[in-house]
């Protein structure tokens, strides 16, 4: 994460909150950080020195038209700078600061395949030993852990992965 898309996040951030529109913001932000995950082509576009400002300004209009002022407002603070390629940061860190102003911490748990309630009721039960804030649960899958889950809120983790007790057994064995 550059500094310079953390000042901008700050800096729309601030005038959101002083408009009363942090929510929408956050809102608009989450799309633009989605859109720009699922389209490898708009990733390359914003990122192309041989395209415009003008064009990727208008491209970006044109892409997310029910946004909120303040997100137009970072569109042309992005177009005066020539700084389009760092789009997807910037939402990303307000996303990020604007969760931490309202007291929101992000668990990621990794799991081999898609939460089971189960799974589920274990993940939050640890996370309600761990933390007092309001968490919300983002689930990636990686088959790699074989089973269980690998809980990780701010910088503290918790694997509770199978892959990782194997691991453990094998470090058991070879001593």
């Amino acid at each position: 994460m550059s500094r310079a898309a953390i000042r901008y996040a700050k800096a729309i951030l601030d005038t959101a909150v002083a408009s009363g529109n942090a929510a929408k913001v956050n809102d608009d932000m989450l799309s633009v950080v989605d859109t720009i995950a699922q389209s490898r082509e708009l990733e390359h576009f914003l990122a192309s020195p041989i395209i415009t400002s003008e064009i990727k300004l208008n491209a970006l209009k044109e892409i997310f038209t029910n946004v909120q002022s303040e997100t137009n407002s970072l569109f042309r603070l992005l177009f005066e700078n020539k700084r389009f390629e760092i789009l997807a940061s910037v939402a990303a860190q307000f996303n990020h600061q604007f969760d931490q102003m309202n007291g929101i911490e992000v668990a990621y748990v990794t799991t081999a395949v898609e939460m089971t309630s189960e799974i589920e009721a274990q993940v939050k039960s640890k996370i309600a030993s761990i933390s007092d804030k309001k968490v919300t649960v983002k689930n990636i899958i990686d088959p790699a852990i074989l089973g269980g889950f690998i809980l990780r809120i701010g910088d503290r983790q918790f694997n509770a992965s199978v892959a990782n007790r194997l691991q453990e057994l094998k470090r058991e064995f070879s001593n």
